[in-house]
């Protein structure tokens, strides 16, 4: 089996340094970088399977980054954790509408950023529904959701998701007329032990909702508790 690839951009030299001994540990293959230049060069020379990403880099910012390859069709997919001392709610809202696919803050535990690495990678190589059966596309209303391809059509028109944004409408749209509330969402589309917001939820909600356009509806808010996909 080939050795999963983590790209880690961090400009503290004993953090850098920490991530890489401990992964080492673990049997990743490993690239670091302290920039968010070189970051961008690496992604584009050796496409890795996650990215450790510090948001206060010198040059172009972990925000600017995510925002830049989850809006590519080549790298849209690779996972990203950021790992930053900016954990204020306002912080991790920007990191959940670029994408990011988790959020950890320093300073933190080792043993818990391997196990977000290590979920994070098991729910980003999910593209089957196990046993090898590759799961089929969901057709719901007007809107159809190719789930191995990450793609989207509203009406037979493509639209253009955040991963996040994806993964929400998706676990929504699986489960129509069920009601989850914010948290039940979280737990769904990033795992155990997520940093968790109301704000945060509500926010990536109404950015889906002005992307579905006249037909918003589709995602119905219940007060007090949370949201469904209409039935």
């Amino acid at each position: 089996m080939a050795l999963k690839h983590i790209l880690v951009v961090e400009d503290d030299k004993n953090i850098l340094e920490l991530i890489e001994y401990n992964l080492n540990k673990k049997g990743y293959k490993i690239t670091c970088v302290s920039t968010g230049e070189n970051a961008l060069m690496a992604v584009g020379e050796q496409k890795p399977d996650l990215i450790l990403l510090d948001l206060m880099l010198p040059g172009i910012d972990g925000i600017t980054i995510c925002d830049l390859l989850k809006n590519s069709d080549t790298t849209k997919d690779i996972p990203v954790i950021m790992v930053t001392a900016k954990g204020e709610e306002e912080d991790v809202v920007k990191g959940l509408k670029v994408g990011a696919d988790d959020y950890v803050t320093k300073p933190f535990s080792i043993n818990v950023l391997l196990a977000r690495i290590a979920a994070v990678l098991r729910r980003s190589g999910g593209k089957s529904s196990g046993k090898g059966e590759v799961e089929q596309p969901l057709l719901i209303h007007d809107l159809s959701i190719d789930p191995v391809r990450h793609k989207i059509l509203l009406q037979n028109k493509p639209i253009e998701l955040t991963l996040t944004e994806y993964k929400i409408l998706y676990y929504l749209a699986r489960h129509p007329g069920r009601v989850f509330t914010r948290y039940q969402i979280v737990e769904a589309v990033r795992g155990e032990g997520y940093v968790v917001t109301e704000r945060s939820i509500d926010v990536l909600i109404f950015g889906l909702r002005k992307k579905l356009g006249e037909l918003e509806d589709y995602i119905e808010t219940v007060r007090g508790i949370g949201y469904r996909f209409k039935e």
